[in-house]
């Protein structure tokens, strides 16, 4: 039959890839920097994302074409802070989130951080946002919780023969709540499942269906104010909270405590070990250097480094420069707003706490301060996480000098793209911890 001649179908389908290529070609996109292959397919940064190179890869494109980059026929990430601001903080909340984050529901159900547009996120967060709020946190009960923990680690590391341990967090998640695991796997992130997780399933929905929480936890607040979240909506949320606050806080960490013991930053772990030694009660708002080394390990080693992908709103906008039409989808990664804003962060690959003591341009490096993203939406467990790496950081350097074991390689340290945040690309990070003692008003080491 004539319709099923190989000739008629090598036509069609010919036809249709040159209508597909001049719509590519004459995209409203198409004056804006990039590769050539970005302009007709996706397919490049999939690649990238397959061999957990997306931020690098982003990142190095940015070094090349400038602070704006066309990554996809119809995606492109900024840098800039008028970027930035557009993106994520016009209008309070910035624009809606594109359907990448529907790989981080749970059970089926949307919460707080996979809510799409602003009006479900803000009904959401009038539920939540007290219990993360700083006044909260450093409530007494909540404090006593986070030095528990930490005291546990620092003396699982210590302990450990030779005084050598892993501080990868991933091998530590049944030190810091057994029930947990991982929840999501390495794997491409558009086509991405969750892992099966029937310990933590258990441990939360048996949880979330509980009266009589504490005062100053989530669930006490869902016993105020529960409004439409049934049981399994509250258990969504609160699965969502450990793990996020178990895989990003200690990425984190793991990736700061590795640069503070490397040589070239021993200098930078022992101006912190004299302060906090110097203020064993002064309360964390006044030790301005464990504030400028938290900062600066935010700044370099962000523990969600990717793209927070948006789209452009109905009737699109001008970015920097450039229109975008509605639905484009829009992004700002922290690895490349920390970096490449050379005016605010000179040499900015370079670990340098002593830059956040700078009175000038400290507004500056505040605003473009992208860890925790920006605007109404950002990590609303900003607070609960800088108590926890500061307590964590004050209890082993006030005690404690770490220094990489002699096994460890700096390959093993580098960055590997999960399907939202980072982790080491070995999967492990031994350090070895030695006691500080001080004798005749002088710094020195023993073998604990």
């Amino acid at each position: 039959m004539l319709l099923l001649s190989p000739i008629v179908l090598l036509g069609a389908a010919a036809l249709l890839l040159a209508v597909h290529l001049v719509q590519r070609l004459r995209s409203p996109l198409r004056e804006i920097p990039g590769p050539a292959v970005s302009r007709l397919t996706s397919l490049g940064l999939k690649w990238k994302e397959i061999k957990a190179l997306r931020t690098v890869y982003i990142h190095q494109l940015h070094q090349q074409y400038g602070p704006v980059v066309r990554i996809a026929p119809n995606e492109v990430s900024f840098t800039s802070w008028e970027a930035l601001k557009e993106i994520y903080c016009s209008g309070g909340s910035g624009y809606d989130k594109t359907e990448f984050y529907d790989l981080f529901k749970i059970y089926g159900r949307r919460t707080m951080f996979t809510t799409l547009n602003k009006a479900d996120h803000a009904k959401r967060k009038r539920i939540l946002a007290d219990r993360y709020a700083n006044s909260n946190i450093m409530k007494s009960a909540s404090v006593a919780g986070v030095q528990e923990r930490s005291s546990k680690f620092v003396r699982r590391c210590v302990s450990s023969p030779g005084g050598v341990s892993d501080i990868f967090v991933n091998r530590l998640i049944s030190h810091y709540a057994p029930a947990l695991h991982r929840l999501f796997s390495k794997v491409l992130y558009f086509f991405a499942k969750p892992r099966e997780t029937p310990l933590a399933d258990d441990y939360v929905l048996e949880t979330s269906q509980l009266s009589g929480a504490a005062p100053f936890t989530l669930m006490s607040r869902f016993d105020e104010k529960t409004g439409d979240l049934d049981y399994i909506d509250k258990a969504a949320e609160c699965l969502d909270h450990m793990a996020a606050g178990i895989d990003t806080t200690g990425d984190g960490l793991c990736f700061l405590m590795w640069e503070l013991s490397q040589p070239r930053s021993l200098a930078f772990q022992r101006k912190l070990a004299d302060e906090l030694r110097a203020n064993p009660e002064t309360p964390f708002d006044r030790l301005p250097y464990l504030d400028a080394v938290v900062n600066e390990g935010l700044r370099c080693f962000p523990p969600i480094p990717m793209s927070l992908p948006r789209y452009v709103p109905r009737g699109g906008r001008s970015i920097d420069g450039f229109w975008l039409p509605e639905k484009t989808i829009v992004s700002c990664q922290a690895y490349s707003v920390h970096r490449l804003n050379s005016d605010v962060f000179p040499d900015g690959d370079r670990f340098n706490p002593d830059r956040w003591l700078e009175p000038q341009g400290d507004a500056d490096r505040r605003r473009l301060q992208f860890a925790f993203s920006n605007g109404g939406r950002g990590c609303v467990g900003k607070h609960l996480a800088l108590i926890e790496m500061k307590t964590l950081l004050r209890d082993v350097y006030s005690r404690y000098s770490t220094t990489p074991h002699e096994s460890m390689e700096e390959e093993a340290m580098a960055m590997s793209d999960q399907l939202i945040s980072a982790r080491p690309l070995g999967q492990k990070c031994l350090l070895r911890f030695r006691a500080l003692e001080e004798v005749d008003g002088e710094q020195h080491e023993v073998k604990a």
